[in-house]
Protein backbone atom coordinates (compact mmCIF):
# COMPACT_ATOMS: atom_id res chain seq x y z
CA UNK A 1 0.00 0.00 0.00
CA UNK A 2 2.83 2.17 -0.10
CA UNK A 3 2.82 3.07 -3.24
CA UNK A 4 -0.80 4.01 -3.33
CA UNK A 5 -0.15 5.65 -0.33
CA UNK A 6 2.47 8.13 -2.62
CA UNK A 7 -0.03 8.29 -5.42
CA UNK A 8 -2.92 9.59 -3.46
CA UNK A 9 -0.74 11.68 -2.14
CA UNK A 10 1.11 12.76 -5.09
CA UNK A 11 -3.07 13.41 -5.97
CA UNK A 12 -3.73 15.75 -3.10
CA UNK A 13 -0.96 17.61 -3.33
CA UNK A 14 -1.19 18.62 -7.33
CA UNK A 15 -5.13 18.98 -6.42
CA UNK A 16 -4.73 21.82 -3.59
CA UNK A 17 -2.09 23.70 -5.66
CA UNK A 18 -4.55 24.26 -8.92
CA UNK A 19 -7.36 24.52 -5.88
CA UNK A 20 -4.93 27.47 -4.62
CA UNK A 21 -4.60 29.02 -8.30
CA UNK A 22 -8.14 28.72 -9.43
CA UNK A 23 -8.85 30.53 -6.51
CA UNK A 24 -6.40 33.20 -6.79
CA UNK A 25 -7.28 33.12 -10.62
CA UNK A 26 -10.59 34.67 -9.73
CA UNK A 27 -11.80 38.24 -9.51
CA UNK A 28 -12.38 39.51 -6.05
CA UNK A 29 -15.91 40.88 -5.11
CA UNK A 30 -15.12 43.95 -2.61
CA UNK A 31 -18.82 45.03 -2.81
CA UNK A 32 -19.53 43.62 0.96
CA UNK A 33 -23.08 42.44 2.24
CA UNK A 34 -24.20 44.68 0.07
CA UNK A 35 -24.27 42.02 -2.83
CA UNK A 36 -25.95 39.47 -0.51
CA UNK A 37 -28.83 41.64 -0.22
CA UNK A 38 -28.65 42.88 -4.13
CA UNK A 39 -27.93 45.89 -3.54
CA UNK A 40 -25.69 46.01 -6.72
CA UNK A 41 -27.09 48.91 -9.61
CA UNK A 42 -26.56 47.30 -12.93
CA UNK A 43 -29.17 47.63 -15.50
CA UNK A 44 -28.30 44.93 -18.32
CA UNK A 45 -26.50 41.62 -16.84
CA UNK A 46 -24.02 41.26 -20.18
CA UNK A 47 -22.84 37.87 -20.89
CA UNK A 48 -19.41 38.97 -22.12
CA UNK A 49 -16.05 36.70 -21.87
CA UNK A 50 -15.33 38.13 -18.67
CA UNK A 51 -18.28 36.63 -16.89
CA UNK A 52 -17.74 33.65 -18.48
CA UNK A 53 -14.10 32.99 -17.13
CA UNK A 54 -15.75 33.84 -13.83
CA UNK A 55 -18.09 30.99 -14.43
CA UNK A 56 -15.68 28.32 -15.40
CA UNK A 57 -13.58 29.44 -12.68
CA UNK A 58 -15.93 28.64 -10.21
CA UNK A 59 -16.74 25.51 -11.71
CA UNK A 60 -12.81 24.20 -11.43
CA UNK A 61 -13.00 26.05 -7.85
CA UNK A 62 -16.28 23.23 -6.74
CA UNK A 63 -14.51 20.66 -8.87
CA UNK A 64 -10.95 21.12 -7.40
CA UNK A 65 -12.86 21.02 -3.87
CA UNK A 66 -14.33 17.86 -4.34
CA UNK A 67 -11.40 15.78 -5.86
CA UNK A 68 -9.29 17.44 -2.64
CA UNK A 69 -11.95 16.22 -0.08
CA UNK A 70 -12.71 13.14 -1.63
CA UNK A 71 -8.74 12.62 -1.69
CA UNK A 72 -8.87 13.73 2.20
CA UNK A 73 -11.28 11.13 2.87
CA UNK A 74 -9.12 8.47 0.98
CA UNK A 75 -6.14 9.36 2.84
CA UNK A 76 -8.13 8.66 5.93
CA UNK A 77 -9.12 5.63 5.34
CA UNK A 78 -5.75 4.10 3.64
CA UNK A 79 -4.97 2.55 7.39
CA UNK A 80 -8.32 0.58 7.74
CA UNK A 81 -7.70 -0.75 4.17
CA UNK A 82 -4.55 -1.90 5.24
CA UNK A 83 -6.12 -3.63 7.90
CA UNK A 84 -8.76 -5.18 6.03
CA UNK A 85 -6.18 -6.78 3.45
CA UNK A 86 -4.49 -8.57 5.74
CA UNK A 87 -5.14 -12.09 6.28
CA UNK A 88 -6.87 -12.92 9.25
CA UNK A 89 -5.90 -15.75 11.51
CA UNK A 90 -9.62 -16.12 12.87
CA UNK A 91 -12.21 -14.81 12.62
CA UNK A 92 -12.47 -12.72 15.91
CA UNK A 93 -9.57 -10.82 14.22
CA UNK A 94 -11.55 -10.20 11.19
CA UNK A 95 -14.45 -8.60 13.24
CA UNK A 96 -12.11 -6.33 15.21
CA UNK A 97 -10.81 -5.39 11.42
CA UNK A 98 -14.78 -4.50 10.75
CA UNK A 99 -15.60 -2.82 14.04
CA UNK A 100 -12.14 -0.61 13.25
CA UNK A 101 -13.45 0.35 10.15
CA UNK A 102 -17.13 0.84 11.13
Amino acid sequence: MDIFEIVVNVLLLVAAVFLVIVVLAQDSKNSGLGSAFGSETTAINSRSKKASRERQLQKLTVIFAIIVAVLAVVMLLIPAFEKWMKPAENASSMLSVISTIL
